[in-house]
């Protein structure tokens, strides 16, 4: 009976962190220009999206952009265990769209942008 209770407990919490998916903002790796972005989390119809809400410059202060309000990351979906997939990441720099997944490990959000085999993963942090 007790292992029972505790197989039944386990599957409860991974349920719930399942369900917490991501949120809050996170700031971009710079980029070769040595901007980086604030990247604000938010469910989107079940998936998850991250739309740009603010840009600074490499001396940290804000700047303005064309793309603020705009998604970077979207339709992405919660695989569990801090993994997302099937969602894709926009590069305003070069405007193009590629094929993306996430790991949330903490504060810390992998972000990989893939072409083919081939990703190229940036490091985000999150801020709030």
């Amino acid at each position: 009976m007790k292992s029972w209770a505790f197989a039944m407990m386990l599957m409860l919490g991974a349920g719930a962190a399942q369900a917490d998916g991501i949120g809050g903002i996170f700031q971009t790796q710079a980029n070769d220009q040595g901007h980086v972005g604030m990247v604000e989390f938010y469910d989107c119809g079940g998936k998850y999206c991250g739309r740009l809400v603010k840009s600074f410059d490499k001396a940290g202060k804000e700047i303005s952009s064309a793309h603020t309000g705009k998604n970077i990351v979207a339709g992405m979906t919660d695989d569990g265990g801090g993994k997302f997939s099937g969602g894709t990441i926009w590069d305003p720099g070069a405007d193009k769209t590629y094929k993306s997944k996430m790991v949330l490990n903490g504060k810390t959000l992998s972000v990989s942008g893939c072409v083919a085999v081939f990703c190229k993963t940036q490091t985000w942090t999150q801020v709030r």
